[in-house]
């Protein structure tokens, strides 16, 4: 039986994943059975998609791959703590458990902001566990919105060259 640590960085190597392709670096793997039944990430942008977050897209691909929308006796870790949208996927899918790494101080619906998986009125409840590996979590994705600070900066100055040089 493999530690929640062990599965967290399957979830992170998703990220990478995402981080490859210019989107926000989060990653999820769903596991049944001590193995990995489906996974995802982040394609938000290259999609044009608002629902395509590291999740959905997990949950996606692991319904295909096991030919049901029920996710029974599943655990999903997941490199960013659950948004909104992504808590009802999770509830409907019926995942058993969701284990994330950082918790996210604006959109966190998995007790940071709110608790969306603890209402009353689900008739499914899920197991909550926050904060695997955070700082490698947290890490990959200061330092992505950090490059891209850095690469707008640096777009603005050519910018301003550019003009200059067309004067």
């Amino acid at each position: 039986m493999h530690s929640h640590e062990y599965w967290m960085t399957k979830a992170i190597e998703c990220a990478q994943q995402a981080e490859l392709v210019d989107e926000v670096p989060v990653g999820a793997v769903i596991v049944k059975d001590n193995k990995i039944i489906g996974s995802g990430y982040n394609q938000v942008v290259n999609h044009s998609d608002a629902t395509a977050h590291a999740e959905i897209q997990a949950i996606k691909n692991t319904g295909k791959s096991i030919k049901n929308y029920r996710l029974v006796n599943t655990t999903l870790y997941v490199t960013l703590e659950p948004c909104m949208m992504c808590v009802g996927a999770i509830v409907h899918a019926r995942v058993e458990q969701v284990v994330f790494g950082a918790y996210d101080k604006k959109t966190g619906m998995a007790g940071t902001c709110e608790n969306c998986f603890d209402k009353p009125y689900h008739n499914h409840h899920v197991k909550i566990i926050g904060g695997i590996l955070e700082q490698d979590c947290s890490k990959l994705i200061q330092q992505f919105f950090k490059r891209r600070r850095t690469d707008k900066k640096a777009g603005k100055i050519s910018n301003a060259v550019e003009s200059h040089q067309q004067d």
